[in-house]
């Protein structure tokens, strides 16, 4: 019997939707010193509950031990940054936030979203777990309370006068472990009249473009609109408003305000997407029991791929050291056998090992010194821009490949 339980509803988990077999945490990168050192593995398994339909992965590790020390950083992407920028103008505009206003990020990371707010004379507070990451945004003049958010957080912020015309929650609602807890804090800190958006990859995408590397410990629930708006409800919140976003490989931006101010009436996209997702089935299991399959032939794929290309005596490197690279990676069982090396532009994941394949990670310039005829781009959402950067690669006749949807050779 599986004493596992939806950690929303509390309905027992017996329906896999995958099983990525053994894996490291995503993102604890291994120091070069300690590459022969013993690593701990986890079950990567993900369960649809059956009563609600919320995909989520279960509890391996503690979230001190995942989130108090992390090396994402999210100032280093510049297309993220420009989309930052963008949500910060439209919601200054949409909700006329000004030097009177508040606006509090959950997961502020390094500051890379809140220095928008504040260069716009906007006051603002971030509210980030990961002492190394909240120390950047520190250092550029941005406010940070170095905690996890919850019901208790909220309580002692919206205490000491931090209630919030705007939450911002961009892409965190999936990290979280207690999800009741989680949303409850933001009924607690929004102003009556406030707006919370959440940004959050599209479990719909997912299903459609077999984004399955997406899978990983640290996001331990996957999100339909029909399944978070349960959990909002729940809460007291209203979701009134939708957006689709090109980020993440297919995201949503889901506004909601407290359900009981009476105020949001749901929109056209609201009532769209909620027909759109029961006609795709998600709130059925049929759709949920036949990913596992997809995922296989994606793993068979990229496997004669990477054979092949060796064999005919090709070199391949990648790009980027993201999350969902280290998934696809360790459940393809890919090694420095079939991937020299990677390269990312953060100095954070520089001179480490991947975890678990232990591949190692080098600076960009390293594609130009060794002049690879292939380079996956791990971080599949971002290959345009990473296109862009290494333009070069086709000068030598390099060519680049994606593993998702499907493994394909671009020019």
């Amino acid at each position: 019997m599986n004493p596992c339980k939806c950690r929303f509803c509390s309905a027992p988990l017996t329906t896999i939707f995958a099983d990525l077999g053994m894996s490291p945490l995503a993102n604890s990168f291994v120091p070069a010193e300690d590459a022969s050192e013993p690593e701990t593995f986890f079950p990567l398994q993900a369960y649809v509950c059956d009563a609600c339909k919320l995909v989520q992965t279960r509890d391996v590790e503690a979230p001190d031990a995942i989130f108090g020390e992390y090396a994402y950083f999210s100032g280093y992407s510049q297309s993220w940054l420009a989309h930052s920028e963008r949500y910060a103008a439209r919601m200054i505009e949409a909700f006329g936030l000004s030097e009177t206003s508040k606006v509090v990020e959950v997961a502020s990371n390094d500051g890379y979203l809140l220095q928008f707010f504040q260069r716009a004379g906007i006051p603002v507070l971030g509210v980030e777990p990961a002492a190394n990451v909240a120390a950047v945004a520190k250092r550029l003049g941005i406010p940070t309370e170095v905690r996890f958010f919850g019901r208790a957080t909220a309580r002692e912020l919206a205490a000491q006068g931090h209630q919030a015309d705007l939450i911002a929650a961009n892409n965190v609602v999936a990290h979280v472990p207690d999800l009741n807890d989680f949303v409850a804090g933001f009924e607690l800190l929004l102003k009556p009249g406030g707006v919370l958006t959440l940004e959050f990859p599209h479990l719909l995408r997912m299903l459609q473009e077999n984004q399955f590397d997406t899978i990983y410990h640290e996001h331990f629930s996957y999100f339909s609109f029909l399944a978070l708006e349960r959990v909002l409800l729940a809460h007291g919140l209203v979701a009134f408003e939708v957006e689709r976003l090109a980020t993440h490989g297919g995201s949503l931006r889901v506004f909601a305000g407290h359900a009981e101010a009476g105020i949001w009436e749901c929109s056209d996209a609201v009532r769209a997407l909620r027909r759109e997702e029961e006609a795709f089935g998600l709130d059925g299991l049929d759709v949920y029991t036949g990913f596992a399959q997809r995922i296989a032939r994606t793993k068979f794929a990229l496997l004669d791929f990477l054979i092949g290309a060796r064999r005919a005596g090709k070199r391949v490197a990648a790009y980027g050291a993201p999350a969902k690279g280290n998934t696809l990676l360790n459940y393809c069982g890919v090694g420095p056998e079939l991937v020299d090396f990677t390269v990312d532009r953060s100095p954070h994941k520089q001179g480490r090992l991947l975890p678990g394949t232990r591949i190692p990670i080098k600076a960009p310039d390293e594609i130009l010194k060794t002049q690879p005829d292939y380079l996956l781009i791990l971080p599949w959402n971002l290959k345009s821009e990473i296109m862009e950067q290494m333009a070069p690669v086709r000068g030598w006749g390099g060519r680049f490949v994606v593993p998702i949807p499907e493994v394909e050779v671009l020019a």
